[in-house]
């Protein structure tokens, strides 16, 4: 597992201590660039981590995976696990796993990065891009106002992607304000036993020195 202590690089961890498979860690500091180095464009072109490298993968066959979404459908295939095995509690795993690829993350990402990381403060886009950040947050704390988990009543992948960038919600200027099914459901996850072990694997690759 190429990772750092990123929301997106977290989902993977979340999800292998959850079913415990083992796994190895290699750390890409992306705060030194390393994202761009040739030797791990050559995994993934795109320059973004997480990646997996996974010795077993169909066929026995190495297979390379990028894209945190994808690896997470890929590992919970394999496994077995973290899929409800309910029809419809399927359909909204996976209704919401892509509300967070496609919709909480970016907006979460780009608040971040227009609040914290931009060369220049431009104040429209630090408002839109936050106030998309709040208004995902929103939407998730009412579905979540009746029901225990994103797919219902079952713990899985969707949770734990939606996990990485609320854990990592004061990058994006975003509190709980208004929320508190969100607050409920996160301090759930955040009590589980592997998820402690995740956030203590990922933080571990960053450098002390």
């Amino acid at each position: 597992v190429y990772a750092f202590a990123t929301p997106n690089s977290i989902k993977v961890p979340l999800l292998l201590e959850e079913i415990g498979a083992p796994y190895k860690l290699h750390a890409v500091n992306v705060r030194k660039g390393e994202q761009s180095r040739p030797e791990f464009l050559a995994l993934n072109p795109n320059g973004r981590i997480p990646v997996i490298v996974d010795r077993d993968g169909p066929g026995g066959q190495p297979v390379t995976i990028t894209e945190s979404g994808a690896i997470l459908l890929y590992l919970a295939q394999k496994h077995g696990a973290m899929l409800p095995t309910d029809a419809r509690e399927r359909i909204r795993c996976l209704e919401w796993l892509f509300f967070q690829v496609a919709g909480l993350g970016p907006m979460f990402g780009q608040a971040g990065y227009f609040l914290r990381s931009a060369p220049e403060k431009i104040g429209f886009a630090i408002e839109r891009y936050n106030g998309e950040a709040r208004r995902h947050l929103r939407v998730l704390d009412q579905h979540l106002g009746k029901h225990t988990w994103a797919a219902g009543e079952t713990y899985s992948i969707a949770d734990i992607a939606l996990f990485g960038w609320i854990w990592r919600r004061e990058f994006a200027g975003v509190d709980f304000d208004g929320v508190p099914n969100v607050a409920r459901w996160c301090a759930a996850v955040e009590a589980r036993p592997a998820t402690q072990r995740a956030i203590a694997a990922v933080n571990s690759l960053i450098p002390t020195a």
